[in-house]
C-alpha cells in the first residue's frame, strides 16, 4: 500500500472515533523501520482501545497490512504497528510525560483534506478556504480564551475577598492565644535568683 494511502486511512480511521490531536511524523531519515509515526491522543482507556481497533478494520479494510498491536489490556498507549507506519495511541497525561513529538518530531507531514466533487471524484481541498476557516477558527480560539482569562480573574479575585476576612479573624484567633500563653508563663515563672 502507498504510504499516503496508508497514513490518509489511519488518519481517517483515528478521526472517526475522535481522536485528539493528530500528529503524523516523516520518519524516514530518521530510521529505515517504518516511514511514518502518527501519534493520537484518546480520552479515556476505552476510546484508546476503540481508536487501535478503529486503525486494525480500517487499514486490514484497505488491504494494508497490521502487523502487531501492543498495549491493549491497559489502554493508557496503544501501539499498532502498520508495517510502514507505527500508530501511537495515548491518553493525554502519557503523552505528555513520554513527549513522543521530541523523538520523531523532525519533519512534520501536512494532510490535504479530500473533498468530494459534483461528479464524485475526490479532489484536494482548496487553500483559500481552508486558510480562511483556519483564520475564523483563531479568532474564535482567542474570543473564548480572553473571556476564560476575564472569566478567571473576576473568580480569583472573589476568592481572594472571601478569604481575606477568614484568614484575619484566625491570625486574630492565634495571635490572642500566643498573648495568653505568654502572659501566663510569665505569671507563674519565677526568677533564678530567687530559687537559689
Amino acid at each position: 500500500m502507498d504510504i499516503r494511502k496508508l497514513q490518509r486511512t489511519i488518519v481517517d480511521a483515528l478521526e472517526d472515533v475522535k481522536a485528539q490531536d493528530i500528529q503524523v511524523f516523516n520518519t524516514e531519515a530518521l530510521t529505515s523501520l517504518f516511514d511514518r509515526v502518527i501519534v493520537a491522543s484518546g480520552s479515556s482507556n476505552r476510546q484508546t482501545r476503540a481508536l487501535a481497533a478503529s486503525v486494525r478494520d480500517r487499514v486490514k479494510a484497505a488491504g494494508g497490512e497490521v502487523r502487531n498491536a501492543e498495549g491493549d489490556a491497559s489502554g493508557e498507549w496503544v501501539l499498532v504497528d502498520c508495517g510502514d507506519a507505527v500508530v501511537h495511541i495515548m491518553q493525554p497525561m502519557i503523552r505528555a510525560y513520554y513527549r513522543l513529538e521530541d523523538i520523531w518530531g523532525g519533519r512534520t507531514v501536512h494532510l490535504k483534506r479530500p473533498v468530494a466533487a459534483a461528479d464524485g471524484a475526490v479532489q484536494a481541498a482548496p487553500k483559500a478556504g481552508a486558510a480562511k476557516k483556519v483564520a475564523t477558527k483563531k479568532v474564535a480560539t482567542k474570543k473564548v480564551a480572553a473571556k476564560k482569562v476575564a472569566t478567571t480573574k473576576v473568580a480569583a479575585k472573589k476568592a481572594a475577598v472571601k478569604r481575606a476576612p477568614a484568614k484575619t479573624a484566625a491570625t486574630k484567633r492565634a495571635a490572642a492565644t500566643t498573648k495568653a500563653t505568654v502572659a501566663t508563663t510569665k505569671a507563674t515563672a519565677t526568677p533564678r535568683a530567687r530559687r537559689a
